[in-house]
């Protein structure tokens, strides 16, 4: 195996583009690949339409001709079936709210295309991720850290990396701002260069997770009433899989102050909603826990935790158990509630220390 080798794993964007040049500048052999993740008719589209995964695949592929290196297509739809879009559907009908970015990245982008990327003798697996990535000789362990540009920041959605994965990773993008790559995409006159960035996720075409959920499932969800938490009857519900704990906006409910969804009643299918003060939460607990910039601790400590992507870390004290795999977070402050199913991510600083899926909270 070459030292100096890197499967590109290109999504047909800007940021994989120009993660693909700034390695073939530093001397990889390089080899780009753009995983094939679902059919048209797997996601309620028709077989013979045109998608965007299609559009995407000729981007890369133009884009790896401009920069003279190899091309393949792997198809890994039957994985991303059932490591992706099943448990996404799964934990919306039991009333979580999942993460699919995160599981796609962590069993496709860095499992089966990591493992394919050893196969082909290729000694790192490069994306368009913005975070940074070290070897830290104090601690001996690879480290992850948050972006240059903290508005781009993705370390969230990669607590998950193992010592193994992150010695075999390279993230060429993360000392970089957003302007900065296109200006690099820009250089060689990539046809990604002024691509727009998508913000929804890749299989619910529609804009609706509901809509998918349903077509996927072929079950309506059932309408039912919205309550306070004292029991009282305010409003009715669309079907739970349209609502997430922390949502406001929707409701369609008229009340003295504004409320929010703060758990399901899957039994009784009633959505319950609460006043913002009453959204509060201090302690949360979360499972199948990863380490990154240390090792399992054996006692309680002090550092910051992201509790959503789009959250900024706040002040907790976490309290590991080895046996279970799962900590408490107790925060410094009440938080606007937290969402099972979502990830929460330890920080020091800029540090990424670990992080796991939140199980619960009050």
């Amino acid at each position: 195996m070459k030292e100096k080798s890197a499967l590109i794993a290109m999504s047909g964007g800007v940021d994989s583009s120009a993660a693909a040049c700034l390695m073939k500048e530093k001397g990889y052999e390089c080899v780009g690949v753009t995983m094939k993740l679902f059919a048209n008719e797997d996601v309620g589209e028709p077989k013979e339409k045109a998608c965007c995964s299609l559009s995407d695949v000729e981007d890369a592929r133009s884009v790896t001709t401009r920069i003279d290196i190899p091309y393949y297509v792997v198809n890994f739809s039957e994985n991303f079936d059932k490591q992706v879009i099943e448990p996404f559907v799964r934990a919306y009908l039991e009333g979580r709210t999942p993460n699919p970015c995160i599981d796609c990245n962590r069993f496709l982008k860095f499992k089966r295309l990591y493992e394919r990327g050893q196969e082909l003798d290729l000694n790192y697996i490069v994306t368009g991720h913005y975070v940074r990535l070290s070897y830290d000789e104090d601690r001996r362990r690879y480290v992850l850290r948050r972006a240059a540009d903290r508005h781009k920041d993705q370390s969230y959605v990669l607590y998950f990396l193992t010592q193994e994965q992150l010695a075999h990773s390279k993230f060429p993008l993360g000392d970089l701002t957003k302007e900065q790559v296109r200006a690099i995409a820009e250089k060689y006159g990539l046809r990604t260069a002024h691509k727009q960035e998508s913000q929804d996720i890749c299989f619910v075409r529609s804009g609706s997770y509901a809509e998918f959920i349903e077509a996927y499932t072929g079950q309506s969800a059932l309408p039912g009433d919205i309550v306070t938490k004292d029991g009282r009857k305010v409003g009715r519900h669309k079907g739970l899989i349209r609502y997430t704990v922390g949502q406001r906006r929707g409701l369609g409910v008229a009340y003295s102050e504004p409320l929010f969804v703060c758990a399901k009643d899957l039994t009784a299918n009633r959505l319950i909603v609460c006043t913002k003060e009453q959204l509060k939460i201090k302690r949360v607990t979360v499972g199948d826990i990863n380490w990154v910039a240390l090792a399992s601790p054996d006692k309680p400590f002090c550092c910051q935790v992201k509790l959503r992507y789009s959250a900024e870390p706040q002040e907790a004290e976490i309290v590991y158990d080895k046996e279970s795999n799962s900590a408490v977070i107790e925060f410094a402050s009440a938080q606007n509630g937290a969402a099972c199913g979502q990830a929460a991510v330890f920080y020091e600083d800029d540090l990424v220390l670990g992080g796991g899926t939140i199980i619960g909270a009050e």
